[in-house]
């Protein structure tokens, strides 16, 4: 039986030495993820009082983020196998665009909260802005 949990435990070990290059791009997306779960939870808990009911923190929001943390992981796991090993002769950066895109979208959603909570017209404006340039990029592409 020892023989067995060491032959797991190895190749447990060997699989995650596989993504250690991606580790920081991982930790990366959580700490975006984290940051956008927590202003959400104040954004949601400032609003209800600015409209005077009662607050209370959901579950759901809690699972469904940790749900989207491990399809993330995944996605991006999944990514860098795609680049690493199949398409190794093409430098494409697909693990970081992706990783990129998704960091993108959590801090979009980090400044609506962030414009939520503080009401201060910097956050606004740094979201209306950014709506702007994306919109304006969009336009070029086409």
């Amino acid at each position: 039986m020892g023989d067995l949990f060491r032959f797991f435990k190895s190749l447990v070990v060997a699989l995650l030495s596989l993504f250690a290059p991606v580790q920081p791009i991982i930790c990366c997306a959580l700490c975006f993820i984290a940051a956008d779960f927590v202003s959400g939870v104040a954004a949601s808990a400032t609003v209800a009082k600015r409209e005077k009911r009662a607050w209370y923190f959901e579950s759901r929001e809690a699972w469904r983020t940790l749900y989207k943390s491990g399809f993330v992981v995944i996605a991006i796991g999944m990514m860098w196998i795609l680049e690493s090993c199949v398409l190794d002769f093409v430098n494409l950066n697909l693990t970081k665009l992706f990783a990129g895109f998704i960091c993108s979208v959590e801090m979009w959603s980090f400044l609506e909260n962030a414009a939520q909570l503080s009401d201060a017209p910097l956050f606004e404006w740094m979201r209306k802005y950014l709506h702007r340039r994306i919109e304006k990029q969009i336009d070029n592409v086409k």
